[in-house]
């Protein structure tokens, strides 16, 4: 399997259970990896892949409109939207808040999901 990833996002979005939450946008930074059909390398066409720029893109509309209460129900959204959407057969998808509490950089969480096939090793990378 073959692997797209976006990494470095960032995206104003209406994320938390606080009050000051739900009235202000916060900036999050997401990571994406996704699976992607072998064809498209064999094919040298668009067409046999994921276009990364609609996935953005789409991950952008939602953000525009929609509140999380949690990091990990955006998380699980993202996933399920690479699965439906897309036909993605594997994801593996980082969110973190920048500098909501003092003395840390970055909160998130990380989740890896996989349709037909195991997931790859995990990389040692710092999301």
């Amino acid at each position: 399997m073959d692997f797209i990833f976006v990494e470095g996002l960032q995206v104003e979005a209406s994320v938390g259970i606080y009050e000051r939450e739900k009235r202000a946008t916060q900036m999050l930074e997401i990571n994406l990896t996704f699976g992607v059909p072998d064809a498209a390398a064999a094919h040298d066409d668009i067409n046999d892949t994921i276009n990364y720029d609609v996935v953005v893109e789409r991950i952008r509309a939602v953000l525009a409109h929609r509140h999380f209460n949690l990091l990990e129900t955006l998380g699980e959204f993202i996933v399920d939207m690479l699965f439906s959407e897309f036909a993605a057969p594997w994801v593996r998808v980082s969110i973190a808040k920048m500098g909501v509490l003092r003395g840390v950089r970055r909160v998130g969480v990380f989740i890896e999901r996989g349709r037909d096939e195991p997931a790859p090793p995990r990389p040692d990378f710092q999301h």
